[in-house]
């Protein structure tokens, strides 16, 4: 779980995270830097834990003059980790994975897309940008028959398909793809080939508004290409994490490439960060995190 947010708790610059008896946390701006033993010291205190990794390796620490730092801040142990979420079990490694070492935002997302699986039986998923299988374990859990998840990066697939021998579903089961994932659309759609459920949670294509009008061509383009794909009735959950794009323009971009494809739909939700990545009245900048569940018809 997360227990400080940023400035959604006061603490700008200051991300700190729980997994099991492990705190993994980022300093991010001149300020927490300079009171980071104080803080580091008031955290272990409010928990009771022992061991605090520092994982303080963001490109937004060069814009306040600070260096990249990572290691041990506190105690000492293992960097591999495995977590329980909800009814299944992830391997983390706090040291090398994203951010703190995953993506705990999207921890309800999984459960409402397992949810989903369980209730609308789908046979076939795909998941898109799947890093280590989040939504790839959530899918299997639900029931899915069988699930392809895609993404470029080799080792964060190893991981993925780790995450699915740990949790006992068979391997044949899940299909796993080291490559681009608008072209392995393209290759789906030619090859006529359908998907009860899609998942499509890019990285950040617009971190701030400058880079908004390229990133809206780029999320347009993969749900244009995702609403050809999936079959009538299915489900697409289809999120972005760009602070650059508001929550209207992120409709309008999916609405527009619902028109672009030919096909129509039912917004059934609108997904954002857990309840542990609270959002302020005063810092609306906060909600970087947006998604939609979307029917087709």
């Amino acid at each position: 779980m997360r227990l400080v947010h940023g400035e959604s708790d006061g603490l700008p610059g200051l991300i700190v995270d729980r997994y099991g008896d492990t705190l993994v946390a980022q300093f991010t701006s001149a300020g927490v830097e300079r009171w980071k033993d104080v803080i580091a010291d008031a955290l272990l205190q409010a928990t009771g834990l022992t061991r605090l990794y520092e994982r303080s390796d963001a490109s937004s620490r060069a814009l306040e003059g600070l260096p990249e730092t990572t290691g041990w801040l506190r105690g000492t142990g293992e960097v591999d980790l495995i977590l329980q979420e909800h009814h299944w079990q992830l391997a983390v490694n706090i040291a090398e994975g994203h951010k703190t070492g995953f993506y705990l935002d999207q921890r309800d997302s999984r459960k409402r897309f397992a949810d989903y699986c369980q209730r609308l039986k789908f046979e076939r998923v795909l998941n898109c940008y799947c890093y280590t299988g989040g939504f790839t374990v959530a899918a299997l859990w639900g029931g899915a028959q069988h699930v392809t998840s895609i993404d470029s990066s080799g080792l964060a697939l190893e991981k993925a398909a780790a995450n699915v021998a740990l949790n006992g579903f068979a391997a044949e089961r899940a299909r796993f793809m080291d490559a681009d994932v608008n072209a392995s659309l393209r290759q789906f759609i030619d090859q006529g080939q359908r998907f009860d459920a899609i998942v499509l949670d890019p990285p950040k294509f617009a971190p701030t508004v400058a880079h908004a009008e390229r990133a809206a061509r780029a999320y347009k383009d993969i749900n244009r290409l995702a609403f050809k794909l999936l079959a009538p009735g299915g489900v697409l959950f289809t999120y972005s994490c760009s602070g650059g794009i508001s929550v209207d323009l992120f409709h309008k971009i999916v609405a527009s490439a619902g028109c672009d494809a030919g096909v129509d739909g039912f917004i059934h939700e609108r997904m954002g960060g857990a309840p542990d990545h609270p959002m302020t009245l005063s810092f609306p900048e906060g909600e970087y995190l947006k998604g939609l569940v979307v029917m087709r018809k």
